[in-house]
């Protein structure tokens, strides 16, 4: 049988470009793997000269958008074309992080043929509530990121997408930051990873699964022990509440220590991820 490929799908306004340490110590392991840059992220987000320094911050607000009015079901269809091309060589295990779980979930729902395997790294996986309704819930009023200061540059009601400042130079801007996203980094490895983070992220929070087709896929979870951003309890309920719904195809549970991008950022906890998607990778084989 061929060998799998990874289909990395990145979180909120971040891209391709941010997994190329994951992906190399993949490959190292003898994986092959991709990242995929959704709709209005990477080479084909927008990026305006007043993001440059100096910034202008009243230019900066007004700029159109390409995430203007991209959904998610935009998303998971620029995934599935991705993964038709890459079911062309064997297996497909697609691995979602943080708001890349939706896109995932998306695709296990409406074409799960093309998914061998869904991991969810600290993901969203809403299968038992929408994402707003979780959101609403206690498990997540720990969130880091519900304490952060503001860190939009734009308003999203008239941008039609959320722009993030992520050039900021505000000291407790940055550092609510780097306690929501990688505390566990050096301040240098912060800096780098907010440097390859898009301006702008799309604003649809997307739906439920369609149980009846998401349940039929072998799907996995990996906790991040340290995340602030998607707090443990956070993690545990979407487990469960999918484990309820999906009682004779639960999760396969791991747990990795570290940050909410701790893994794509510092080598040692970039090459343990790297085993462990190795190891699951092997299982759909």
């Amino acid at each position: 049988m061929s060998s799998p490929t990874v289909l990395f799908v990145p979180g909120s306004n971040s891209n391709s470009f941010s997994a190329a340490p994951l992906l190399r110590e993949l490959t190292l392991l003898g994986v092959r793997a991709l990242a995929v840059d959704l709709p209005g992220h990477g080479f084909g987000a927008s990026w305006p000269e007043a993001y440059q320094a100096p910034q202008d911050r009243a230019a900066l607000g007004a700029v159109p958008s390409k995430a203007a009015g991209v959904t998610v079901a935009d998303a998971v269809e620029h995934l599935a074309s991705v993964a038709r091309r890459a079911r062309e060589h064997g297996p497909v295990v697609v691995v979602g992080h943080s708001r890349g779980g939706l896109p995932l979930t998306g695709l296990a729902s409406t074409e799960p043929h093309l998914v061998d395997r869904a991991v969810y790294v600290s993901a969203w996986c809403p299968v038992g509530a929408t994402v707003a309704e979780y959101m609403a819930m206690a498990e997540y009023a720990d969130s880091a990121l519900n304490r952060l200061p503001n860190v939009l540059a734009a308003d999203p009601a008239q941008l039609g997408a959320l722009r993030m400042n992520w050039r900021t130079a505000d000291r407790d801007v940055l550092a609510a930051l780097k306690a929501a996203m990688l505390a566990d980094a050096t301040d240098d490895e912060f800096l780098a990873y907010l440097a390859l983070l898009d301006p702008d992220e799309m604003i649809d929070p997307g739906e439920r699964a369609a149980l009846d087709r998401w349940a039929g896929v072998p799907h996995s979870y990996v906790r991040l022990a340290a995340d602030t951003s998607m707090p443990l309890a956070m993690q545990d309920r979407l487990i469960a509440d999918a484990d309820a719904l999906t009682p004779g195809n639960p999760f396969e549970v791991h747990t990795l220590p570290g940050s909410h991008a701790g893994f794509l950022v510092r080598p040692e906890a970039t090459a343990e991820a790297a085993r462990l998607l190795a190891r699951v990778v092997e299982g759909a084989a």
